[in-house]
């Protein structure tokens, strides 16, 4: 019993870190098709490179959160098999 609700807890906490993660990958692609490699300006024209860095700034910070999440969500696969096998090698033994 109680391995089946570590499992149950197991899998809603990787599905909801694995949602966010994907979410702020989505995110992170729509804010970046604005960044552009390379800017060719004119004194004048100062307010584009400032939304530039504006977007670079935010690409940044969502790159940061995504790679937390990532790498919470692979942890969090990592220890749903580990429960897992544990509980499949634990009915090997013989009553």
């Amino acid at each position: 019993m109680f391995g089946s609700s570590v499992l149950t807890v197991l899998w809603i906490l990787w599905a909801a870190v694995t949602a966010v993660f994907s979410g702020l990958m989505i995110w992170r692609s729509l804010v970046g098709s604005k960044e552009e490699d390379v800017l060719f300006l004119a004194p004048a024209e100062e307010r584009m490179a400032e939304e530039q860095r504006e977007i670079i700034a935010k690409v940044e910070r969502l790159t940061s959160y995504a790679k937390v999440s990532g790498i919470s969500s692979v942890i969090l696969l990592v220890a749903l098999g580990s429960v897992w096998l544990f509980r499949g090698m634990g009915s090997f033994r013989t009553p």
